[in-house]
């Protein structure tokens, strides 16, 4: 069972970080997860009807990502954080992509909420993961791209591995590696907020909202939480 830590120089630079680690193990990908399809397509038509919208960088949960991606020097309109990237695409299209169940649940939660989120198929997790500044000799391979070896930029903040990169620019795109299907029985899914004093209980309604989605197809799920005065939690 991997650990999940965040590196003291992260926590650091982001002293209000809040973490969800939200693990399900025994998931059934293959079988149809109605509460995910209703949660997407109510999102889907709030939107239509304008009695909701995405938030977008003009609303702080999503600014302060643009804020934390430039301190490490990455541009926020060029590379997104995922929530934002995920937003505007509802937007513009009227509707999320249905990728698998596990997937789809996650994306919901994090569109409705404001909140980025992502997965790690932990039965291709290799040792412990870290969050924390890049040093630049780290391997990434970004998902859907399994040809492709990338190399994050010194200090751009990470996820990794024993092996590698699991994400880039914190939360702005998943690798090939540890990407989930419908055959990933092992997982642990991510929820973050940069502001807990100000977001935190909506990121536990978020955490208990995905657990809900999850639980019924899954064996188990737990809820643990990762801050800078709890920096390890395992998944």
């Amino acid at each position: 069972m991997p650990a999940f830590r965040l590196a003291p120089a992260v926590a650091a630079a982001f002293p209000d970080t809040l973490i969800a680690l939200v693990t399900a193990t025994g998931l059934h990908g293959h079988e149809p997860w109605p509460h995910t399809d209703a949660a997407l397509t109510e999102l889907e038509q709030q939107l239509a009807d304008g009695t909701w919208q995405p938030a977008d960088e003009t609303d702080p949960r999503i600014g302060a990502w643009h804020t934390a991606y430039r301190s490490f020097g990455t541009n926020p309109r060029r590379i997104r954080p995922s929530v934002d990237a995920l937003g505007r695409r509802l937007a513009k299209k009227g509707s999320l992509p249905r990728i698998n169940p596990a997937v789809d649940s996650y994306n919901a939660v994090s569109v409705r909420h404001g909140l980025p989120a992502g997965a790690f198929d932990l039965d291709h997790v290799t040792g412990d993961v870290d969050i924390r500044h890049a040093d630049g000799t780290e391997s990434f391979t970004p998902l859907g791209e399994p040809g492709t070896v990338e190399n994050p930029k010194p200090g751009e903040i990470i996820y990794a591995d024993t092996t590698g990169v699991l994400t880039r620019h914190w939360n702005h795109r998943d690798a090939h590696r540890t990407r989930v299907t419908e055959d990933s029985t092992h997982v642990a899914f991510v929820l973050e907020t940069l502001d807990a004093t100000r977001d935190g209980d909506l990121l536990k309604v978020a955490a208990d909202e995905l657990q809900a989605l999850l639980a019924a197809h899954a064996g188990q799920t737990t809820v643990a939480y990762l801050s800078p005065a709890q920096a390890q939690a395992t998944a």
